[in-house]
């Protein structure tokens, strides 16, 4: 069968792994460039037919173009292939593979380094939302070896500080987007906010379940499961996000109190499976609900002074800077600032077949 070539590049971004294409070598046409994405990363439960792993953290794609925006050096659109439903969904912004743009925009020609550090400002189509990425870019070249170290990934890497700015309502246009600190869903109370990801925040022992238990331990629980669907059925449209059924978002994120002098612990559902880690926007989110006088999980939580606060997870911690003003209602969070690494994997031709 004859094939059709694009030229990509895959990054490990953050605990998370994807393809990145510039924009001009994939259509303009949005439902052919979804088919090629498709094809690209395999549309099927296994994607044995295309580069991807067969589970969500792995079936991403990064799409990036310099930017017309005055201030802004390049625009992402995030992709999130649906394993084994054959589509794509646009909804969400992810933080890990984002985390990659600035190696990709350097390394495509897109941004030139501009000393030992290089700053990257990423317009982030998905939500309209900006973030700078510092990278490290010793006799301006950039380099993957480094000393910084994130949990959920092996060994240490060149350290990606990213640096996120008015985040809140980035997909549903509000922090609270039911207009609620708190809602009951078949009994349950939960907290839906909205602050660079859509993350429905509930206390684990509310479903029965302590908070500690291994994701391959939640992922077997299949009444556990349903109930959080169901949740999540009922609060997505009044989370402004439609009917959610199959969709990417809302996150589920089953939370207790850390155990390692953190800020909570944390088990999150994307929402299907459960999180090996959890995602970077999703840990700004549950940790902005956390400083939330009003929400359901602020007796429980443990805040640090200063700003920086400790998101535990399966793997580990999730460290992130926030910049809070308490004198709102609700507190507002001027910016969040997380600590990433990435590592250029292949680049080269990618093919797909040619009646796609």
């Amino acid at each position: 069968m004859p094939q059709t070539t694009i030229p990509f590049m895959q990054f490990r971004g953050g605990s998370s792994k994807g393809i990145y294409f510039l924009a001009n070598d994939l259509p303009s046409d949005a439902d052919l460039r979804d088919q090629i994405i498709l094809d690209a990363v395999g549309s099927d439960a296994s994607q044995v037919d295309g580069l991807g792993g067969g589970v969500p953290l792995t079936s991403k794609v990064a799409i990036v173009s310099s930017s017309e925006q005055e201030g802004v050096d390049v625009d992402y659109l995030f992709v999130q292939v649906v394993v084994g439903e054959n589509r794509v969904d646009k909804k969400p912004n992810c933080g890990n593979i984002l985390a990659g743009v600035g190696p990709f925009a350097l390394e495509a020609g897109l941004v030139k380094p501009a000393g030992d550090e290089t700053r990257v400002v990423v317009r982030m189509l998905n939500s309209d939302k900006l973030c700078d990425l510092v990278l490290q870019t010793p006799n301006k070249q950039v380099t993957y070896s480094g000393d910084a170290q994130i949990d959920g990934v092996q060994g240490s890497a060149a350290p990606i500080t990213c640096l996120y700015s008015d985040l809140a309502g980035s997909v549903t246009g509000a922090l609270l987007p039911t207009g609620n600190a708190v809602d009951i869903v078949d009994g349950i109370e939960i907290t839906c906010i909205d602050n660079g990801m859509p993350v429905v925040v509930l206390r684990a022992t509310d479903l029965g379940i302590s908070g500690y238990e291994s994701p391959q331990a939640l992922d077997s629980d299949s009444a556990l499961k349903e109930k959080l669907e169901s949740i999540r059925k009922q609060i997505g449209p009044k989370m402004n996000l439609g009917n959610v059924e199959g969709a990417a978002v809302p996150k589920m994120c089953l939370v207790s109190a850390a155990k390692n002098g953190g800020l909570i612990n944390t088990r999150t559902f994307i929402p299907y499976e459960c999180h090996k880690s959890i995602g970077v926007l999703g840990a700004v989110s549950v940790a902005t609900a956390c400083l939330l006088p009003e929400s359901n999980v602020y007796q429980m939580a443990n805040p640090v002074p200063g700003s920086f606060q400790s998101v535990e997870h399966p793997a580990g911690a999730f460290a992130i800077s926030l910049d809070v003003d308490k004198t709102k209602t609700p507190v507002a969070v001027n910016s969040a600032g997380v600590l990433r690494t990435a590592r250029l994997l292949s680049r080269g031709e990618l093919f797909v077949p040619q009646n796609t």
